[in-house]
């Protein structure tokens, strides 16, 4: 899934300004003695990403950068609680299945909307009929899968019915980018709403209210005093995001100092170097960060809808190519280990994980095996060298990306077997095209929720997040007895069985898992407390002295 940053009041952005921010950010920095809410005043903190946001509105976007934005801003019925390391009522004061198959949320009295309007059990039963309503092709539409309607009880209590009875992961899926609540007053019940709509109408109920928005240039927050959730009163009162051009602006803004944080995302050798740096801290978090191969099955080479559809080839070239790439190489040469080789689609660390990908690729260590890539094809009379198109994406994934990809392309054609027709595109139009233009692309994926689960269901359900064309239902009715099994020695097992499963159908290929890294500059507190395997990182905790 899922990334970005943002910030209330204080200098007005003209348009030099917003040109100077692809430039260099000290020419519209505050200045390093804090005057003019300069890098020296407490109660802003500024921050500095290469990250893009695809929509301000929760129910278009499935994308680190959006929620990053989104989780400061509206409020969500359940949340990941960063001290006890769970999931937990934020807004909600309570919920509970009711029955097997009613989940029932009662919310906290006196909730308000920045507005000063009241947040009731219309609003959430607004939130989530209109994701599914909307069900934009880059929305979270899919994690709502089991999600059959939501009934208002009375003005403080909804109730959710489910397709499958006791579904473990419901809280989770609340707390997710499909969870965000939003004002029934303010937005469009079938179709998105607009930023400008939204700012406009102070139609915000989480820890910050925007109060300027100028998409992938600037943002800028202040607290929210009608916020009543878990995370309580932020500690910093304002908070900047500024979009920058590369991250060569990204490391010199918090190097000078004209940045407080910088997130998301900077090459491995700038965060070497930046480690040597006294003023800086490196910031790491857990793992979780998934990068990996999709193939469109009906676009890839033999895919349904090319000229020479054929199943069983199509998936020869999948399996040729799982056979053929170093992880290893990539993860030591263009990241310098801050990533490491995954062999499965649920990444290391999580319960369940497994390693069928090891198993069943290459020469069964993880390491490359070329003759076996070639007996597959050859096996399924294909012609080598085979073309492949190979989209990837520099600004959203990080500038890295670039090398990562041409050696991923010099190790498939350094084996002989393959043509790569490596090409690259700006994330706004990557996130678009993605969806029925490429034969072969590179997502990474931000978890949700800490649970295997958040690998699996957004992926592999019918009408998934990937729209790849991939289907099958052994795999569907699998990811329903996980999602519904209460036994947990069981649940793992079928998670493992899945795992599997996927692996040898290879819908997607798992290359590298990574840390969460933030670079902060000495005195600016709060970044290591976010940084947790829910992978949101919560402004509201930051703080300088």
């Amino acid at each position: 899934m899922k990334d970005i940053t943002k910030k209330a009041l204080r200098i007005a952005i003209t348009g030099f300004c917003a040109v100077a921010l692809t430039v260099g950010v000290s020419a519209c920095g505050g200045t390093k003695d804090g005057a003019d809410g300069g890098a020296g005043d407490a109660s802003l903190i500024k921050i500095g990403t290469i990250d893009k946001i695809t929509s301000l509105d929760p129910a278009g976007s499935y994308d680190n950068g959006s929620f990053t934005t989104q989780i400061q801003v509206f409020p969500m019925l359940f949340n990941y609680d960063h001290d006890a390391k769970a999931i937990v009522p934020d807004v909600a004061e309570s919920g509970t299945f009711t029955s097997p198959d009613v989940y029932t949320v009662k919310l906290k009295s006196g909730l308000k909307w920045a507005d000063d309007s009241p947040l009731t059990a219309e609003d959430v039963k607004f939130t989530f009929d209109r994701v599914k309503a909307i069900d934009d092709p880059n929305g979270p539409a899919s994690l709502l899968e089991n999600l059959e309607t939501v009934t208002v009880v009375d003005e403080t209590t909804v109730e959710f019915k489910l397709a499958n009875e006791n579904d473990v992961v419901f809280e989770s899926v609340l707390s997710s980018p499909a969870g965000p609540l939003v004002p029934k007053a303010h937005f469009d019940a079938d179709k998105l709403t607009d930023p400008d709509t939204i700012v406009n109408a102070k139609a915000f109920g989480g820890q910050y209210i925007i109060k300027t928005f100028k998409l992938n240039e600037l943002i800028e927050m202040e607290a929210n005093p009608n916020y009543g959730g878990l995370w309580g009163a932020p500690t910093t009162q304002q908070i900047q995001v500024q979009y920058l051009s590369d991250a060569s602006n990204l490391k010199l803004g918090i190097q000078n100092g004209d940045l407080d944080v910088a997130y998301r995302s900077l090459p491995a050798v700038d965060i070497e170097d930046l480690r040597k740096d006294e003023n800086v801290e490196v910031v790491l978090g857990p793992g979780g960060e998934e990068r990996y191969i999709v193939f469109n099955l009906d676009l890839q080479p033999y895919g349904a809808k090319t000229d020479t559809p054929d199943a069983a080839k199509a998936l020869a070239v999948r399996q040729a190519i799982a056979h053929t790439v170093n992880r290893t190489e990539i993860a030591e040469s263009v990241y310098k280990n801050t990533y490491t080789p995954i062999y499965s689609v649920v990444p290391e660390g999580f319960q369940g994980a497994t390693t069928p990908l090891k198993e069943l690729y290459g020469d069964g260590n993880g390491g490359p095996d070329v003759d076996k890539a070639k007996k597959v094809l050859e096996d399924a009379e294909i012609e080598y060298p085979v073309t492949l198109k190979l989209q990837y994406n520099g600004d959203h994934y990080g500038t890295s990306s670039g090398d990562e990809y041409a050696l991923i392309k010099s190790q498939l054609e350094g084996s002989g077997l393959f043509n790569v027709d490596l090409q690259q595109t700006e994330w706004v139009s990557y996130n678009k095209a993605r969806l029925d233009s490429y034969p072969a692309y590179q997502l990474g994926w931000f978890p949700d929720y800490p649970d295997a689960d958040n690998y699996l269901s957004p992926f592999f359900v019918e009408n998934g997040f990937l729209h790849n064309n991939y289907s099958n239902k052994t795999v569907q009715d699998l990811i329903v007895k996980e999602q519904t099994d209460t036994d947990e020695t069981s649940r793992l097992a079928t998670i493992g069985e899945l795992q599997t499963a996927v692996a040898k159908d290879l819908p997607t290929l798992p290359l590298l898992q990574g840390a969460q890294i933030a670079i902060v500059r000495k005195g600016v507190t709060g970044a290591d407390r976010t940084l947790d395997p829910s992978f949101k990182f919560t402004y509201g905790f930051l703080a300088k002295n």
